[in-house]
């Protein structure tokens, strides 16, 4: 029998990066035609207060049923190009230094990383490929015809991340009494329980006081940065920035090309 591994689960908003990853695509949503700019305009008012004070159980539910209703009817291709084509200009330039670096600590030191996040996996995993990361837990949402229905096949918040992590750990074989985890909501004490090295970044009052309760170490990220400035190619996490770079650049080019096209076309 092959022995256990550990990982390092971190959650997103507020701990890999500054603001809300689903909130912040609201500027290419209204261009992608998804959006009203009314919506939009809620949309940054809402990420502006999460930024500033965070999100307590009830806002998040509320921030939750809102979105959902909000997406109905969305095309998911366009959401996924909206995502794919503007991921470095939007994501990049918030991600925190200090979350880049414990990520390659832990993939040097041989843990898997995995990012649990409440957003839609739509946004998720295109920034933990961004990242190197090894997995991501997100919600998932229905859709039909292309289309979503607005209703949520799996809401990875609170107590849900932690059974994900349980279910991924038996999977994987990760040992969580020797794995870490990582997030700065009272929302995922769930998860932070979960494992054996808990941490709590730039944590609110009550995940503050949990910590100081239980003697979880408490960090504070204060340094976004660009990531293609920060990293070489000496690193999974620069190699996965480089490639993404890469094929942001491609589909701006592309689209480009098309529109010119038809441009000519109709001359």
């Amino acid at each position: 029998m092959s022995p256990l591994r550990s990982a390092a689960f971190f959650d997103l908003d507020k701990t890999i990066i500054a603001k809300s990853s689903t909130l912040a695509f609201g500027k290419p949503f209204y261009e992608g035609g998804l959006l009203s700019r009314r919506a939009v305009l809620r949309s940054a008012y809402a990420n502006f207060m999460f930024s500033i004070s965070g999100a307590d159980h009830e806002q998040l539910e509320k921030m939750r049923a809102y979105m959902t209703q909000m997406i109905k009817g969305w095309d998911v291709e366009v959401v996924r190009q909206a995502v794919a084509e503007t991921l470095h200009s939007i994501i990049d330039p918030i991600v925190f230094d200090e979350a880049v670096d414990l990520i390659e600590e832990h993939q040097a030191a041989g843990r898997d990383v995995v990012i649990v996040s409440a957003s839609g996996s739509e946004v998720v995993a295109p920034i933990g490929e961004m990242l190197g990361v090894d997995y991501v837990i997100a919600t998932t949402l229905v859709a039909e015809n292309g289309r979503y229905t607005g209703e949520v096949d799996f809401y990875a918040y609170g107590p849900n991340k932690a059974k994900a992590m349980r279910a991924l750990a038996a999977d994987r074989g990760y040992d969580l009494s020797e794995s870490y985890a990582y997030s700065d909501s009272e929302t995922d004490a769930p998860m932070l329980e979960a494992v054996g090295h808990p941490f709590a970044v730039n944590p609110d009052k009550t995940l503050r006081r949990m910590a100081e309760d239980n003697g979880w170490p408490i960090l504070t990220f204060a340094r976004p940065v660009a990531l293609r400035r920060r990293l070489g190619l000496d690193t999974r996490v620069g190699k996965a920035a480089a490639a993404a770079v890469v094929a942001s650049a491609v589909g701006v080019i592309t689209v480009a090309l098309v529109s010119r096209r038809k441009q000519r076309l109709a001359a």
